[in-house]
């Protein structure tokens, strides 16, 4: 079944209005037709409005609600990957991924050691793309949310940010064995919000890891092997989404 987004003013009562780019998506690329069943999803309250077409318009289609889920579709805690700025190609294959794995919000990280520097004329319109890459990535995988790609952060306000989180988590080659990193991924639990951080294609500096550290930053390890920044984001995700899957 086809899901779309909307805003949350779009759901009059039992009436709901689609517009912009999905009327042609519904009307010219999938040849829907009237008495076709969607799911609509406003992205914030985690439910899925089940409704029928009742009518496509020039420049909106028009849905009549059937009926509302609201089962859990969402991990249940929220993550924020802090990710250090890498490529472009790989910022959007780990946006697209991270959303996938449950992510609740992606914060690029500007570190010293990014090869990428992304200028403020440019920043609005890159964050935009990604946010697009977000909810097209929350679509295929039926989420009812569509998690938020932040502004760029400093390292520092990355930190900050994270300070109020239950658990934070930054992979780290010099941490301790895997022993130490399994016994923080199974103290997890329902409700926290948990922060992870990773390092562009340089990896973090010295004086980076240290200043996380002092913020009660937890060091893990992600095994014998050195992984790719792309990579060690789905490792952590997908070692939280299993452990904390029902």
């Amino acid at each position: 079944m086809y899901q779309f987004f909307v805003e949350s003013s779009q759901i009059c009562g039992k009436i709901i209005y689609i517009t912009g780019g999905d009327v042609n998506h519904i009307k010219n690329v999938l040849r829907m037709k009237p008495g076709e069943e969607i799911a609509v999803s406003n992205g914030v309250d985690g439910k899925e409005y089940r409704c029928g077409i009742t009518s496509i318009e020039d420049d909106r289609v028009v849905c009549e609600l059937r009926f509302v889920k609201e089962d859990g579709m969402e991990l249940p805690s929220r993550v924020y990957l802090f990710q250090g700025l890498p490529k472009a190609e790989k910022m959007e294959l780990i946006i697209q991924k991270a959303v996938e794995l449950g992510v609740h919000e992606i914060i690029p990280v500007a570190t010293k050691r990014c090869v990428v520097k992304l200028e403020d004329k440019k920043a609005g319109a890159k964050i935009a793309r990604w946010q697009g890459i977000a909810e097209a990535a929350a679509k295929q995988s039926k989420r009812r949310i569509v998690p938020k790609v932040s502004n760029v952060m400093s390292f520092k306000e990355a930190i900050a940010k994270a300070a109020s989180m239950e658990v934070k988590l930054i992979p780290y080659e010099l941490a301790e064995g895997m022993e130490r990193t399994k016994s923080l991924l199974e103290n997890l639990k329902p409700g926290q919000d948990i922060a992870v951080f990773i390092g562009p294609e340089g990896g973090f500096e010295e004086a980076e890891i240290n200043l996380a550290l002092a913020a009660g930053i937890e060091p893990v390890t992600l095994g014998k092997r050195i992984l790719r920044t792309e990579t060690a984001g789905f490792t952590v995700m997908a070692w939280i989404m299993y452990q904390l899957e029902e």
